[in-house]
């Protein structure tokens, strides 16, 4: 990652987070739009796991990939290198019952000063839980995703805030798919060219052709759009999506593609122009958000929470000499893309005035022209170290204005 002393993330945790992202994405089901982070979980089960025992620390850190007592040093590593990212903000914190003594040493695995305290006014404590889940994230989260109740004795949460700006905006202009389940409306679509036809390719895999794009930001974070067969699921195409990002899927560019139909919604053509042009990539996509809310332990087995979050036992006896088991974990996310970058809002006019005849057409050019007009799937990454801040898939864009 982008770390100003020059220190780099471990690409073990680069990978393990990676791997979790994927195993996440492969479980995505269902029509509806959803956006989650890996990233955000990942520091909160190896804290848990630094001071879990028995089956819930086993289980923990195989769901971590690492082992559990390089766990908490781990998400250290892991929070420092998100929090040196531009633009990307984390934060991480616990808030402790009076009444529960906690062991000085995995206290002191986290960072300084995130520590609260809270009593029996539980709606006191609520509300203070929800200003920093608020704050944290720049208002986009507006409450902590769990509700304390009168036997919750711990809260640890993270938080993650993220933005960029596109290096080159969008157009915005009205899009009205022909086909597909956006047929028959109008979209606000999202439209621009550049000559930089590789940032559009195709990948095969055994489940299907994906078609994948890099939209470049400011700040050293991209976002990867991905487009799979019609036939494909979500999980195919994001998993896909992951494999893209890591490189472990070859991935060929829209510079050395042929002419024609070349993958989901990818075409090669020739197209006449006014003067002579490079190699164009025309891009159309569509502006959206996407909200979702997780309940980790539906997806026990997903995130190594089977055995923490069983009652009869104490799964923490690191964290605390009192018996200690999950009884609520979630995550909320949002996403939003915009004309002018991830997580942006935009204001735009346009203005008609008559003008003079069109041009004569004396050349031919060759585009690369990529349509997301019907479901599709976004990953963010930070370029350098090519982690992924959150993965998603879009059902229900922005209406046209």
């Amino acid at each position: 990652m982008g770390n100003p002393t020059g220190t780099s993330t471990d690409g073990r945790i680069v990978q393990a987070v990676n791997a979790l992202t994927a195993r996440w994405a492969a479980a995505t089901q269902g029509q509806g739009g959803t956006v989650f982070s890996a990233a955000g979980v990942w520091p909160l089960l190896a804290f848990l796991a630094d001071g879990a025992a028995g089956p819930a620390r086993a289980e923990l850190a195989g769901a971590l990939g690492v082992p559990a007592d390089q766990a908490a040093g781990a998400a250290q590593e892991l929070l420092a290198a998100l929090r040196s990212v531009n633009s990307l903000d984390a934060a991480l914190g616990l808030w402790t019952h009076q009444g529960l003594p906690l062991r000085e040493e995995w206290r002191a695995g986290l960072p300084a000063g995130t520590q609260g305290a809270f009593g029996d006014d539980l709606v006191t404590a609520q509300e203070r839980l929800d200003a920093w889940a608020y704050e944290r994230t720049g208002g986009l989260v507006e409450r902590m995703p769990v509700s304390l109740t009168r036997d919750a004795r711990l809260v640890l949460a993270a938080a993650l805030a993220l933005g960029t700006t596109w290096r080159q905006p969008f157009a915005e202009v009205p899009l009205r798919p022909d086909a597909g389940p956006w047929q028959g409306r109008t979209l606000r679509g999202l439209h621009r060219r550049s000559v930089r036809p590789d940032r559009v390719g195709v990948t095969g895999t055994p489940d299907g052709f994906v078609t994948a794009l890099t939209v470049p930001g400011d700040n050293g974070v991209d976002v990867h759009l991905v487009l799979g067969e019609e036939r494909m699921t979500p999980g195919q195409v994001l998993t896909a999506g992951v494999g893209v990002v890591q490189r472990a899927l070859p991935l060929t560019g829209g510079g050395s593609l042929p002419l024609g139909h070349v993958g989901p919604g990818l075409f090669v053509e020739r197209q006449p122009a006014a003067e002579p042009e490079p190699l164009t990539l025309d891009v159309r996509t569509v502006a959206f958000e996407v909200r979702a809310d997780h309940d980790l332990p539906s997806l026990a087995g997903l995130f190594g929470l089977t055995a923490a979050t069983d009652p009869r036992y104490g799964h923490f006896p690191g964290v605390s000499e009192a018996p200690l088991a999950l009884s609520a974990a979630r995550q909320s996310a949002l996403a939003q893309f915009g004309a002018r970058g991830f997580r942006a809002a935009t204001a735009t006019a346009a203005m008609a005035a008559p003008g003079g005849a069109p041009p004569p057409y004396r050349y031919e050019t060759t585009v690369v022209r990529s349509l997301f007009d019907r479901p599709f799937g976004f990953l963010a990454v930070d370029r350098e170290s090519r982690l992924i801040l959150l993965a998603g898939w879009v059902t229900d864009p922005a209406p046209g204005r």
